[in-house]
């Protein structure tokens, strides 16, 4: 308990994007300090304090690292009551914060963004901080046609787009890309995978039967979603990833495909355009099926622009976005806030 450097809370128990970070990151952080999360949701493999304990720990500095509104506050209300804290906010939204946010940034230490596009939201200079992805983990598949026939796919060229299913998500636009592109193109086929979150079921119902009077439910597939863990291979087995987001934080999922040696078609939302170059794929505007489609059509027809994509992609990732890169930054801010 008296090692403890960092504390990484998580006041959200259902599953999001900011719990994501924090249970990729922190086993990475805890080999270079020591760092413990705190809050639900969170995995019993990461270190861990309760809340209740906070108060208790050996009086001494540390660093709260939050990365949301209520865990600035909590920050804040800890310091004042006198535990001796450094502040550090992350911050991945994409648009004008409102009046209360704008003063609880105001009142940290240090500020991160994960995006330069996220740093010009904000009104006081931060560290610009780039999510990494476990190049291990996500890497090229050793035979991706045994992959592809273990996992029961076809043969042929596979294009995919995985994640919530929803307009904000731009499944649709996935969708309706691939119906203008498929018919034409025989050898092709898509993969939508995801889940359709509550209220979302009549979403997904109408772009599965769109699918199906276009006469191509048995090349525009709907597999079931899988765990985490498996994540993976379901893109070791592409040709080409889609990312058709109208709206996005940050988007990990461009990365994971990148280090899967998978070439990216994506919107210019989230950090999208810091990711995604001219050499790894292509970026559009959000929206624009037309240009999506056609975005999409070169890399479906053209196997050797994928195969050197693709190079250029698991490259891009192993020089500028693994995740140990990112633990090591944060890190280093860590032990100046603490100096």
């Amino acid at each position: 308990m008296d090692q403890i450097d960092v504390i990484a809370p998580n006041l959200k128990r259902r599953l999001s994007g900011v719990t994501a970070t924090i249970v990729r990151l922190v086993p990475v952080q805890a080999r270079m300090i020591g760092i413990v999360t705190t809050g639900p949701g969170l995995p019993a493999s990461l270190p861990h304090v309760g809340l209740w304990r906070l108060r208790f720990l050996p009086r001494r500095l540390r660093v709260w690292h939050a990365r949301r509104n209520t865990e600035m506050l909590l920050g804040l209300v800890l310091r004042a009551t006198g535990m001796p804290l450094k502040l550090l906010f992350t911050s991945a939204s994409q648009r004008r914060h409102t009046g209360y946010t704008k003063w609880l940034i105001s009142q940290m230490d240090d500020v991160v963004s994960t995006s330069a596009k996220t740093a010009g939201y904000l009104e006081r200079p931060s560290h610009v901080i780039h999510h990494g992805i476990d190049t291990e983990g996500f890497s090229p598949p050793a035979d991706r046609a045994a992959l592809r026939a273990r996992l029961g796919l076809p043969e042929g060229v596979l294009v995919g787009c995985y994640g919530r299913i929803r307009a904000q998500k731009g499944t649709d636009a996935f969708v309706e890309a691939m119906i203008a592109l498929l018919p034409a193109r025989p050898g092709v086929t898509a993969l939508v995978m995801g889940r359709a979150t509550e209220g979302q079921g009549e979403f997904l119902a109408g772009l599965k039967a769109k699918v199906a009077a276009a006469g191509l439910a048995e090349r525009i597939l709907f597999p079931p979603e899988v765990t985490v863990d498996a994540m993976a291979d379901w893109y070791r087995v592409l040709d080409l990833y889609v990312a058709p987001q109208r709206w996005e934080g940050f988007g990990l999922t461009p990365l994971e495909a990148m280090a899967c040696a998978v070439p990216v078609v994506a919107t210019r939302v989230g950090a999208f355009e810091e990711i995604v170059t001219p050499e790894t794929g292509a970026l559009v505007a959000p929206g624009d099926i037309p240009a999506l489609a056609a975005a999409c059509a070169p890399f479906l027809d053209d196997a050797g622009r994928r195969a050197a994509a693709a190079a250029a992609a698991r490259a891009r990732v192993e020089a500028q976005f693994r995740i140990e890169d990112e633990a090591a930054a944060l890190v280093r801010i860590y032990r100046a806030l603490l100096a």
